[in-house]
């Protein structure tokens, strides 16, 4: 259903399915512009064979008619801010042994960058990756910005709107093998990460991400109240 909903409302233009494993546990690292970032990328997971395994904040599993759906779905809730968190981590790791394809948001949430650039990203997604081996592939989408933005809840369906996803080859981790418990490398194997995530949206849009993201720790620099310049709709360049 989702699937046929996608196609109906979006242009979808893809790129980059061959290097999405057919099988076994994967790790995919998508940066985070909209809510509705689940549903494209839901879809051109699928595309490639792989049923997608969302890791979604756990208020949503407590929403009536839709946390049941989330749950027999097998998608994985994430607890902010709780003692809880880990228990995220240990579930994704269970599936990925089990061989599924884990979706990881690395930031977090949507990105507060003005521009709507990848920003720093929390080391979640650094310490699965290096505890359970599984290849991560970065995976970078645009236009979804446009259909429902930031703080937005209502999505403008019309005129219909281009999505662009595309994945990338395996971010190469191996120098950081078994430092899960090393906050350095952490730090260091999500910069990797992003970097590589990063490079495929400025790909997408055809300009020059920044040198430095946006790190929302540092109150320096752009801010989700500056976020009201919109950017074209550019093609995969």
């Amino acid at each position: 259903m989702l699937r046929s909903l996608v196609h109906a409302l979006i242009r979808n233009k893809w790129g980059g399915r061959e290097n999405v494993p057919g099988s076994g546990g994967v790790i995919l690292a998508v940066n985070h512009l909209s809510y509705l970032d689940f549903a494209p990328d839901g879809v051109f997971f699928h595309s490639c064979g792989r049923y997608p395994v969302f890791m979604i904040k756990a208020s949503a599993f407590e929403v009536k008619g839709i946390g049941g759906f989330l749950r027999k779905a097998g998608q994985v809730p994430v607890y902010r801010g709780s003692s809880d968190a880990a228990l995220a981590l240990s579930e994704a790791e269970e599936r990925l042994a089990e061989g599924a394809a884990v979706v990881f948001y690395p930031e977090g949430t949507t990105t507060l960058d003005r521009d709507w650039w990848p920003m720093a990203a929390r080391t979640g997604v650094a310490r699965l990756a290096l505890a359970t081996g599984v290849p991560v592939i970065p995976v970078a989408h645009w236009g979804t910005q446009d259909i429902v933005p930031f703080g937005g809840k209502v999505p403008r369906l019309f005129p219909r709107k281009t999505v662009y996803v595309v994945a990338g080859c395996p971010v190469d981790l191996s120098r950081w093998a078994g430092q899960q418990d090393s906050a350095k490398a952490l730090r260091a194997a999500t910069d990797a990460i992003m970097a590589q995530v990063t490079e495929l949206v400025g790909q997408l849009r055809g300009e020059t991400p920044p040198p430095v993201p946006y790190d929302p720790r540092n109150p320096a620099g752009a801010g989700p109240e500056s976020m009201t310049k919109p950017l074209p709709e550019a093609p995969p360049g």
